[in-house]
């Protein structure tokens, strides 16, 4: 007689849902964990708190920037985000506080954004509907890779964005080491490089883009969304681009709200339109 084996939830799956504190009035904000190739990976949900039990959201997925401990979710950030009206899940990616498995930078982590998408539209606050994403630096190659292979995700912003592993690997000598480990090195992994960065597949992106860049970005080169928008551009892709002068990777947070109220009215538009189609 076989012995019972323990199924692993679906891909998307919700574990747990833990309240967490919150420093914004009107806002709720959960640490949840969910299933993403049968490992448990945590992220952080901001959701507008209901006025009335059956209220709802669009749903919206913060990918965050950097690797590990570097570049980890800011609670303020997606709470920012969440009081425009949406409900932002913001997943760690494996491997990261108390979740399982490993990260790699666009890799097999990728498998968690994707997963988040369904996780997101199983949430009793959320809407029915696409589930747009927002990608900041490293973020943004998580999020074009769900654009290009999950037909529930979109519209995408990309902020400060990775557009071209290869390019980031010439301009930032402080990442060689950690990309040569965790990615492979260029000349030899040259394939692992192009399947990360969005500029080697945009005919394959079928959902609208808006860049965001600051042009004295040392951290990620505002060359890089000139490429992507170029890219876009002779790709015939719906797409616009967003750049702020002077400003650095990360924004000064009056600056960072302006453009933020920007970014939400470009992603409501995109909802509207595609809600009327």
């Amino acid at each position: 007689m076989e012995e019972d084996r323990q199924q692993v939830p679906p891909n998307g799956s919700l574990l747990e849902r833990e309240p967490l504190r919150s420093r914004y009035k009107g806002i709720l904000l959960y640490r949840l964990t969910y299933i993403s190739e049968g490992l448990q990976v945590k992220g952080y949900l901001a959701v507008p708190e209901a006025n009335a039990a059956s209220a709802s959201y669009p749903g919206l997925i913060y990918c965050r920037g950097g690797i590990r401990k570097v570049g980890m979710v800011r609670k303020r950030r997606i709470m920012s985000m969440a009081k425009r009206g949406y409900a932002v899940f913001a997943p760690f990616y494996r491997g990261n506080e108390g979740g399982e498995g490993r990260e790699d930078f666009g890799g097999e982590d990728r498998f968690d954004v994707f997963h988040a998408i369904t996780l997101v539209q199983s949430l009793p606050e959320v809407k029915p509907g696409k589930v747009p994403l927002i990608g900041f630096s490293r973020g943004a190659l998580m999020a074009m890779q769900a654009a290009r292979h999950c037909d529930q995700a979109g519209p995408v912003v990309v902020w400060g964005g990775v557009s071209d592993l290869l390019e980031t690997y010439e301009e930032r000598v402080d990442l060689r080491r950690m990309l040569k480990r965790v990615v492979g090195h260029p000349r030899k992994q040259s394939e692992a490089y192009q399947a990360r960065s969005p500029v080697f597949w945009l005919d394959e992106l079928n959902v609208p883009i808006l860049i965001v860049h600051g042009t004295a970005d040392s951290q990620v080169s505002v060359a890089q969304a000139r490429k992507l928008a170029e890219g876009l551009e002779r790709a015939g892709k719906d797409y616009a681009m967003e750049l702020y002068e002077g400003l650095e990777h990360r924004f000064p947070r009056d600056a960072d709200e302006k453009a933020l109220d920007s970014v939400f009215a470009w992603i409501s538009g995109k909802l509207d339109i595609s809600r009327e189609a």
